[in-house]
């Protein structure tokens, strides 16, 4: 599955729920999780982490479909190396862009 496609599939299963909660509503729930994956990955359980990860993954990419942001498209920034050096591995010496 591409990330497009991820994408596409969490808006049929929750983009009208997620957007009559609003962008608002809808960041501080991606940000709990968030906060789930931290307490895994402090306690390592890969199940857990899996899990975890996978929920950040979804609320990230149905706060970019509420937002108009194709996150396949925005991935690209990272097609051709580090945005800043254009290296593969980065070899900037101060801490990664954002």
């Amino acid at each position: 599955m591409t990330v497009r496609e991820f994408q596409r599939k969490i808006e049929k299963i929750y983009f009208e729920k997620d957007n009559g909660r609003g962008v608002e509503g809808t960041f501080m729930w991606f940000v709990e999780e968030v906060g789930e994956l931290s307490r895994a990955v402090r306690r390592g359980g890969r199940a857990e982490m899996n899990e975890e990860f996978s929920d950040v993954f979804a609320w990230l990419v149905s706060l970019a479909s509420i937002c108009g942001v194709d996150m396949e498209a925005a991935a690209k920034k990272y097609a051709h190396g580090c945005p800043k050096c254009g290296a593969t591995p980065c070899t900037c010496s101060e801490p990664r862009p954002i």
